[in-house]
């Protein structure tokens, strides 16, 4: 009774085509490749512009395992037997988000800071802290049940185990997401109506008139609401191909993962060039770092003071 729902589907097709059991189309594969890749340069540029290396780790190194997997796929397309390919954007493409999502979870911590962190149910230092940290665990786990899946392919045996600690990486973290989700928009309703969660020393006082939301951080909010939309679209189709069998009617279907993984990246990914956090976050507080740096301070002392 323990066995995997991979077991009902693990017998392949014997009229597949290798590992896939489709050809990649190559238009298809270079069109993601380029776009992966203008993505991960413009990051790349942006990140040093703006001094904002936490984008390195996690909006670029994104970027990056697309163009691996999206590579390996080109190379399927003209070898689809071939298995090294397919082990290689097997990986790529399943835990090429996760870095993305820890873009989303520190660009709030980092909204919460310059628009009020007496509104926020965690402070910001323990949003990057707890999400991220979860993102990394949920990386690993996804990176280890694709390696684990592609040796078993390798190695035609069954799948079964792999796909199943893939599954439980990617459902985690479409847990985390909506736990993010959740915390950001009881923040945004706190926000509004001015009902804080907890007492800060030094909070953001407003002038008359003045908005504790500018347009230009709107606009960010609704570009990072969109890039979470994306990818939890994304890991919600994720969870159902892996659910499906590893030769099952979902991850055996190119449409399907041309569209609700790829385009959904994509879409996600270059949602945070065109509104990045270095151009966004401060247009119209430049002061955003001083009131990031005091809140850090005073979230340091009342830890010391605790402990004392």
């Amino acid at each position: 009774m323990t066995a995997s729902v991979f077991e009902a589907s693990q017998l392949p097709n014997q009229n597949r085509v290798g590992p896939y059991t489709y050809v990649p189309t190559e238009w298809i594969c270079i069109l993601f490749l380029v776009l992966y890749s203008i993505s991960t340069i413009i990051h790349l540029s942006q990140a040093v512009k703006f001094r904002l290396w936490w984008m390195l780790p996690t909006a670029t190194f994104a970027g990056v395992l697309e163009i691996l997997g999206w590579s390996a796929r080109l190379w399927s397309s003209h070898s689809p037997k071939l298995l090294t390919p397919y082990e290689m954007q097997l990986v790529g493409t399943i835990i090429a988000p996760t870095p993305l999502v820890a873009a989303n979870f520190i660009i709030l911590g980092k909204i919460i800071n310059q628009v009020g962190p007496q509104y926020s149910r965690l402070t910001p230092k323990l949003y990057t802290i707890i999400f991220c940290c979860f993102d990394v665990i949920c990386l690993i786990v996804q990176a280890f049940g694709g390696a684990s899946a592609a040796h078993a392919v390798s190695q035609d045996t069954s799948a079964a185990m792999g796909a199943n600690i893939m599954l439980g990486g990617i459902a985690a973290q479409l847990f985390a997401i909506v736990v993010y989700v959740t915390l950001a928009s009881e923040f945004f309703l706190r926000l509004k109506f001015n009902s804080p969660f907890r007492h800060v020393e030094q909070p953001r006082v407003l002038e008359k008139g003045q908005s504790a939301v500018s347009k230009n951080l709107r606009v960010l909010i609704c570009a990072m609401a969109f890039c979470t939309l994306c990818i939890f679209i994304r890991s919600i189709y994720r969870t159902v191909e892996l659910a499906g069998g590893w030769f099952g009617p979902v991850i055996t279907t190119q449409h399907y993962f041309d569209w609700l993984d790829g385009a959904m990246v994509t879409l996600a990914i270059y949602s945070l060039n065109f509104f990045h956090p270095g151009i966004w976050l401060n247009k119209e507080n430049p002061t955003g770092h001083d009131l990031e740096q005091a809140a850090d301070e005073e979230e340091e002392e009342a830890e010391e003071e605790a402990a004392a």
